[in-house]
């Protein structure tokens, strides 16, 4: 969220960098509700001292109270009331206004969109070579009885999987040896958070309310909460409504959690396998710290999300994302794209994000520093999905004869190497 003086301050050029992200801001409409707060603060303030004033006057009457005096505390108490309603709707308005404007991209975000070709940073590994057709990820698992798509659908309709077997000791493995990365060699705090959280904890991260669409609602007692996309939700609001001391930062969290998300207008896109799931599991990655420390922090995550890619031999890709394919909350992203032989393409499977103070302030965490106050910055980072990691695992490992050879790094967590034909293991 915004300080809305912010966005309205000339030399801020507020409507000029959210055009970047094909974000048009009416600050005619932001104009007129900041007005409208600043008169129902000075009218109710005016008639509260008119009330004390008065009230006093008559507290000093101790014989007789002058009627006229009495007249008008009973008047102005009877326009207290509709005074103080008329902030809390006008707070309410400009509030409702400034949680639907997106995060400013950062200057140095390229300019373009989803349509434009994404911006290269760097490759890592080269991808693998094949003297036969390499075949998918469903293809694989189906035929090696790891991933059954079949009954996954008989139980919870389409875009849902069940891995079995060796597919869901990989998926087991993957989690441990991603927390044990992050936490142990990268320092992270491991997290085991809710799955389920209320609308003021969606609002602090930015999925409420412009991505009421994408989530999962349900009803518990008397109160609506909603499963979480992503542990980033849980992690960053953890410490919501809080002061910190910069001593205490910056904060490394991580958490495995399963993720649910509708992906509403997604139909049709990538919807073959585990790709694009409504439920899928992740290791999610977070970093708190001071606003002028987050560009430091930003390269930091993202080398921990590559490091992740590089222990498992996947080869990749880091892109910058243009400004007009930025999500809500960040300012600036980069995306890690695995290759996937089966499309030859390469296919977003992490993305590590600064969202400055945007979220900070949404959740109202702040660092003390001296006698003063500050919105702290938020980073965010998928290290990694684990149902993209096993596709990407899959098929750029596999033989002529359906078998799948497993990178040394995970060995010691799946106690096997190689998934045969027939999904048995050695």
């Amino acid at each position: 969220m915004h300080d809305p003086q912010e966005l309205l301050r000339p030399d801020a050029q507020a409507a000029q960098r959210l055009s970047r992200r094909r974000y048009a801001l009416d600050t005619n409409t932001l104009e007129k509700l900041v007005q409208r707060r600043t008169e129902a603060i000075k009218n109710k303030d005016s008639l509260r001292a008119k009330l004390n004033s008065v009230s006093r006057k008559l507290a000093q009457q101790r014989d007789a109270r002058d009627q006229h005096d009495l007249d008008t505390a009973k008047e102005l108490k009877s326009q207290v009331q509709p005074a103080d309603e008329a902030q809390r709707i006008a707070d309410s308005d400009l509030r409702s206004f400034l949680l639907a404007v997106p995060n400013i991209p950062a200057d140095e975000a390229p300019d373009g969109g989803p349509e434009d070709q994404p911006v290269e940073i760097r490759r890592w590994g080269r991808p693998p070579t094949f003297d036969f057709e390499p075949r998918d990820h469903v293809d694989l698992g189906t035929s090696a009885g790891i991933l059954d798509l079949r009954r996954a659908s008989k139980l919870s309709g389409s875009r849902f999987a069940v891995f079995r077997g060796a597919g869901a000791m990989l998926e087991r493995a993957l989690a441990s040896f991603l927390l044990d990365l992050h936490a142990k060699e990268h320092h992270y705090v491991e997290h085991s958070v809710p799955y389920l959280v209320t609308p003021e904890t969606m609002t602090g991260t930015g999925q409420l309310p412009k991505f009421a669409d994408d989530l999962f609602a349900t009803q518990v007692a008397d109160h609506r909460l909603y499963l979480i996309p992503t542990a980033e939700v849980p992690l960053v609001n953890l410490y919501s409504k809080e002061t910190l001391s910069e001593d205490e930062l910056p904060l490394s969290l991580t958490a495995h959690t399963a993720c649910f998300r509708s992906e509403a207008g997604s139909y049709g896109r990538d919807t073959r396998g585990v790709i694009r799931l409504h439920q899928f599991a992740k290791v999610e990655l977070v970093r708190i710290c001071r606003l002028q420390d987050a560009e430091e922090q930003l390269q930091l995550l993202l080398s921990h999300a590559e490091e992740c890619l590089q222990r498992l031999g996947l080869h990749y890709r880091v892109t910058d994302l243009r400004a007009g394919d930025l999500g809500f909350s960040a300012r600036r992203t980069y995306d890690l794209e695995v290759w996937l032989p089966s499309q030859q393409a390469f296919r977003e499977i992490s993305s590590v994000s600064d969202c400055g103070d945007f979220q900070g302030r949404r959740a109202g965490i702040r660092v003390k520093r001296d006698s003063s106050k500050e919105y702290t910055a938020t980073l965010n980072g998928s290290g990694l999905p684990i149902g993209r990691t096993v596709v990407a695992l899959i098929e750029q490992n596999q033989h002529s004869d359906g078998s799948v050879t497993l990178p040394p790094a995970l060995t010691p967590y799946t106690g096997f190497h190689t998934i045969n034909p027939d999904g048995t293991t050695r």
